[in-house]
């Protein structure tokens, strides 16, 4: 297998566990957006669970790109450097995959 061929397949991991963390996000936004119906605005003024979960969303997204890209620099240039990008998107991705799972749950 060339590093061609690998960093491929490594980008295909990636956008799998890209498309699961975005089915698990539709389940858990859900559960937030039913959690703030239920709560209501009545118990005190900060924000609700949907609004405290994307503004987290959007942090973390940063998050992984920047450490990615850390990560990638360790090869920096190089044919490696998509490979260990890609391998650390899917890591990261996985591990928020499981950290919504939890929040809905």
């Amino acid at each position: 297998m060339t590093q061609q061929d690998m960093n491929i397949c490594a980008h295909r991991d990636y956008l799998a566990a890209d498309e699961l963390l975005n089915q698990q996000w539709e389940r858990t936004a859900a559960a937030m957006r039913e959690r703030d119906a239920q709560w209501g605005d009545s118990f005190d003024e900060r924000p609700g669970y949907f609004e405290v979960l994307l503004e987290s969303q959007r942090a973390w997204l940063q998050y992984r790109d920047a450490q990615c890209a850390v990560e990638g620099y360790w090869a920096r240039g190089g044919s490696l450097e998509p490979l260990l990008v890609s391998g650390c998107l899917t890591l990261l991705t996985r591990r928020r995959t499981e950290e919504l799972r939890e929040i809905a749950d």
